[in-house]
């Protein structure tokens, strides 16, 4: 018999991986038939969203832009798709009216739910104060690399994150490196870390009606902003259409800040660039199946969902060579996948800026490939086992192993 589970999560549920992740793990547990509460945190003018598999009243959020929680609600990066804080720049009392408002808001929640294991997202500062008033719940955390880029970004607050992490039971990382590095982080044994890859869509993400002759087409999925590498991405343009007359890039995503609204200006300005903004689910799978290409030149990622939803929909994929990829989607994505080497990196998402323009030659020397390349036969037969029931039925173990 399914169990009660409380999952947490500090942002917005659908606008980045982590709440794309959020949103499919409520739907397949609503399928086998989990009750579900959902505690997140909304800006105080957005409207509760739908979360499919989610009864009525089963979502609430902690609103910002509101008292005692005035300040816009904070991104685990410094560059989210809506308006955001940085956790850097908040203030001490800032801070402590974060913990104290996610801390009561979580204790009743249990009071009132009484779930059986609690999932959360992000190990920061949400899931650190779990523990502080839910004890006896057992908790399963997500780790999406992010909270130890905020660790290295803001190291005040690294030590109190670290002891209060380490009191929850298990934690679920993207790959065998992140599991490593989050080892040595927190100090807990490596058999308490498990390595869960991502899920995608399957009945969004797919090749059924892939569209032909679309050779020449890129896309982009994610945050408009540096970190992302879409300055570099954008630096290549002009050499790839000297190369192919009918190249086509289309950016889909938004950033926030005066960072986000350059990029998107200066992307807008371009010939054969589209910005289409932040899409849904089924947009973005249509999207993918008229490019021939994914590409994603980030510098800093947990482990990219969007290559599988790529690659599931018929494009060749072509990613900076990110810190697991080699080892845990590269077997499943096979030769649909193209790496590019990294530039050497000065922080943990800020590459050094004398070696991107070597950087910027190399994305276009593999996107030139992919392009001349084609369209793959099919997507990957390593697509099957990232698909969300599959992924959920390994994580669904997790419940109700820690649950009894």
């Amino acid at each position: 018999m399914a169990g009660r589970v409380l999952h947490l999560l500090s942002q917005q549920p659908g606008h980045t991986g982590s709440g794309v992740i959020l949103a499919a793990l409520v739907e397949q547990a609503g399928r086998a038939g989990w009750a579900q509460r959902v505690l997140v945190g909304l800006p105080a003018e957005e409207p509760l969203p739908a979360l499919a598999g989610l009864e009525a009243g089963g979502l609430e959020a902690l609103r910002f832009g509101e008292s005692p929680l005035e300040f816009p609600l904070p991104g685990m990066s410094d560059v989210m798709p809506y308006p955001s804080s940085r956790f850097s720049a908040l203030s001490d009392a800032q801070l402590a009216r974060y913990g104290e408002a996610w801390r009561a808001r979580i204790a009743a929640a249990v009071a009132g739910f009484a779930p059986t294991v609690i999932h959360s997202h992000h190990v920061w500062l949400l899931s650190a104060a779990v523990k502080d008033v839910a004890p006896r719940v057992p908790v399963l955390t997500s780790c999406h690399a992010t909270g130890l880029r905020q660790a290295a970004l803001c190291p005040a607050l690294a030590p109190a994150v670290r002891e209060g992490c380490r009191r929850n039971e298990r934690f679920l990382v993207p790959h065998r490196e992140g599991a490593r590095a989050l080892e040595r982080w927190l100090g807990v044994p490596p058999e308490r870390i498990h390595v869960q890859g991502p899920g995608f869509r399957d009945e969004q993400f797919h090749a059924r009606d892939r569209a032909p002759g679309a050779r020449g087409t890129v896309v982009y999925v994610g945050k408009l902003s540096n970190a992302k590498g879409v300055p570099s991405l954008l630096d290549a343009v002009p050499e790839l259409k000297r190369r192919h007359r009918d190249f086509a890039l289309h950016l889909a995503g938004s950033g926030g800040g005066a960072e986000g609204e350059a990029l998107a200006r200066r992307a807008s300005a371009m010939e054969d660039v589209t910005v289409h903004g932040p899409l849904d689910q089924a947009a973005l799978g249509a999207l993918m199946r008229r490019a021939a290409v994914c590409v994603l030149p980030s510098f800093y990622e947990g482990l990219p969902l969007v290559l599988m939803e790529a690659a599931a929909c018929g494009c060749r994929v072509v990613a900076s060579d990110l810190p697991g990829l080699a080892e845990s989607l590269a077997p499943s994505l096979g030769e649909a996948l193209q790496r590019v080497p990294l530039p050497r990196m000065l922080g943990v998402d800020s590459p050094d800026p004398l070696e991107l323009p070597a950087f910027v030659e190399r994305l276009v020397e593999a996107l030139d490939a992919a392009l001349a390349a084609g369209p793959p036969a099919g997507p990957p037969a390593g697509c099957a086992e990232h698909g969300w029931p599959a992924v959920f039925r390994r994580i669904e173990r997790h419940w109700r192993e820690l649950g009894g």
